[in-house]
């Protein structure tokens, strides 16, 4: 039975994984839905649109408050709460009278996994090796892209045997389920894990200190961030371009129905799939051989996000919808590369801090979800194709590429008070600024 059973930081990374896979679910399954509770609650396509979209505000909200939360009350309590509130959020979706019922349960489950993805890079942070940073980010997201994947098929099964509303209590109980194993599984501290071993202490990060941050650190971070979230707006640009529009772009250039598009769309999205998985092994495999994180993280992220842009020429020149599938699953691939080193940096720089960086970094970066489909649905308006809206993603993949070079996940993040040692007064840290230039702090620019 001991051979059986996992260690504790591997059941940690399980649990995180399946959380990230919930989550995807349970965003996404309103759209496989939709085509039941539209014609029975009497919605428009417009009053659709207000449903889909309303998940997305209070997420980007809680991406910056749910980092700093999950550091001062540890990722535990957070996503004990956040689970709660998005199972509850599901099942009120399956309640829903109409459309203000709906909006409510949507905006209620953005609150609930706005904070997720942050408090999850908080327990990384006191779970996971360095060495072992974008391995660990790498799979869960590539879990979450899974969920994004097979969320269509789930929903429609249980609505084939039953009805919409059902899919949404079911899934609500499967989130309540893990907020119980969560509660059972996870420690803030690993050292009081009753499965933890010796071996295991050895290699994690010390533990981390819960203290009061002196005023003005926070502004500080996020522009120690800033380069990153930039980076991450990018990334996020494509991505969304391809979760949003996909099926249409096949079914529109290349005149398929609806069956085969999400055929075609799903190849795309297992390209994702692994990708993640990809890019965090490779990431930690240069840590590993060459101890430089600019290399392992900044570096890598560049040549991902060149060759993501690299991948969509193409797309502007095929007439065939195999070709098209080729080349787009390659940009998918390349572009979902960056994950998993994207989301280490955050640990990288202020690891103390993990939440509240990755917060800033996805809470800025995730802006892109409310802006690319908009543009891109605007251009296909406008212009009939799609090959102006690749056009831009092509723009910002390369404005990506060469602001990699300036993030530094080598420099880490200081309070001013970091360095302060009994009876020494060190010297201020320096500040690195919008363009990851150090100075001291008073220093011209």
């Amino acid at each position: 039975m001991k051979r059986l059973s996992m260690k504790a930081s591997t059941t940690v990374l399980v649990m995180l994984c399946l959380m990230y896979f919930i989550t995807y679910v349970d965003r996404v399954n309103v759209s496989t839905a939709a085509g039941q509770f539209k014609s029975e609650l009497g919605l428009s396509n417009t009053e659709l649109g207000f449903v889909f979209s309303a998940f997305g505000y209070p997420y980007v909200i809680f991406q910056f408050i749910g980092g700093w939360i999950a550091d001062r009350f540890g990722a535990r309590r957070t996503l004990l709460v956040c689970a709660a509130i998005w199972a509850v959020a599901t099942v009120l979706t399956g309640l829903a009278g109409g459309l203000v019922s709906l909006i409510a349960a949507r905006l209620l489950l953005g609150l609930g996994e706005g904070a997720t993805f942050p408090a999850a890079t908080s327990a990384m942070g006191a779970w996971i090796p360095r060495a072992k940073r974008g391995m660990a980010q790498g799979i869960t997201h590539s879990a979450a892209r899974f969920g994004n994947a097979v969320a269509p098929m789930i929903v429609l099964a249980i609505m084939t045997a039953f009805d919409w509303r059902t899919s949404f209590y079911v899934l609500g109980v499967v989130s309540a389920a893990w907020l119980a194993a969560w509660y059972f599984c996870y420690t803030e501290l690993p050292a009081d894990h009753p499965r933890i071993t010796a071996e295991e202490l050895k290699i994690l990060p010390a533990p981390k200190t819960r203290r009061e941050h002196p005023p003005g650190q926070w502004g500080r971070l996020y522009r120690r961030m800033l380069p990153v979230s930039a980076v991450y707006f990018c990334y996020n640009w494509t991505l969304w371009l391809m979760l949003s529009w996909m099926p249409l772009y096949f079914m529109h250039s290349f005149n398929l129905n609806i069956k085969n598009a999400v055929i075609f769309t799903s190849g795309v999205f297992v390209a994702g799939v692994v990708g993640d998985l990809a890019g965090g092994m490779v990431s930690d495999r240069l840590l590993t051989r060459t101890g430089n994180l600019r290399i392992a993280r900044s570096y890598l992220v560049a040549g991902c996000m060149a060759l993501t842009a690299i991948s969509l020429i193409p797309v502007l020149l095929v007439s065939d919808p195999v070709h098209a599938l080729v080349f787009l699953a390659a940009a998918m691939f390349f572009n979902e590369m960056a994950v998993g080193p994207m989301w280490a940096i955050p640990m990288d720089i202020a690891n103390e801090r993990a939440g509240t960086a990755s917060g800033i970094m996805s809470g800025t970066g995730v802006t892109a979800a409310l802006i690319s489909p908009v543009v891109a649905g605007l251009i296909a308006d406008r212009l009939g194709n799609w090959n102006i809206t690749f056009l831009v993603s092509i723009g910002i993949m390369i404005v990506g590429t060469v602001l990699c070079f300036v993030m530094k996940p080598d420099a880490p993040f200081r309070d001013n008070h970091d360095a302060t040692r009994a009876g020494d007064t060190p010297p201020l840290p320096p500040v690195v600024d919008y363009f990851g230039k150090d100075r001291q702090p008073g220093q011209a620019r």
